[in-house]
């Protein structure tokens, strides 16, 4: 049997002196997930709105990125607004980073297995994510850094481990 995996979620925010951390065993997610039906969220799964959408395909543009080589798809460099983005897909994972010097020098680190994304988009209807299969796919992926968020006044940290209390380093 493999080892239990944990969701860790650390806030820190500096301006109001409040920290939050939450950990929770991925196990205990894909159970609880499901027992909650209020609003777009039922049996673990998520609606979005076709009106949300635009007529966009998702899964044939996630299709085009999954079988895609690793690549870096979109950069901007607004050095006159202070603005960095890159997206990009390394090593199975699919990478967005956001910077914004400007915006109290905001940065925005995501990393997400792409076999997470698929689970998301398993369920057969269009409008809907299956949150409880991602949490499933999450959980039998390795450790690792799924988001971090900085700025002037506030960090957070959300990764995935085997640890049931957070390592100080939250790596």
């Amino acid at each position: 049997m493999a080892a239990e995996r944990y969701l860790h979620v650390r806030v820190q925010d500096t301006d109001k002196g409040e920290n939050v951390n939450v950990n929770v065993p991925l196990s205990m997610a894909e159970k609880i997930l499901p027992a909650i039906n209020n609003g777009d969220l039922h049996n673990g799964c998520v609606t979005i709105h076709q009106a949300d959408l635009n007529g966009v395909d998702v899964r044939q543009i996630l299709d085009a990125v999954r079988t895609a080589p690793d690549n870096d798809f979109v950069t901007v460099n607004d050095n006159r607004r202070g603005q960095h983005i890159r997206v990009a897909k390394s090593n199975g994972n699919i990478v967005v980073h956001v910077q914004d010097e400007q915006s109290r020098h905001q940065e925005v680190e995501i990393t997400v297995p792409m076999m997470v994304v698929d689970a998301l988009f398993s369920t057969a209807k269009q409008d809907e994510l299956n949150v409880a299969a991602a949490l499933k796919s999450l959980a039998e992926t390795g450790n690792g850094l799924l988001v971090t968020v900085h700025d002037a006044g506030q960090n957070v940290r959300v990764w995935v481990d085997s640890n049931a209390t957070p390592s100080q380093t939250a790596e």
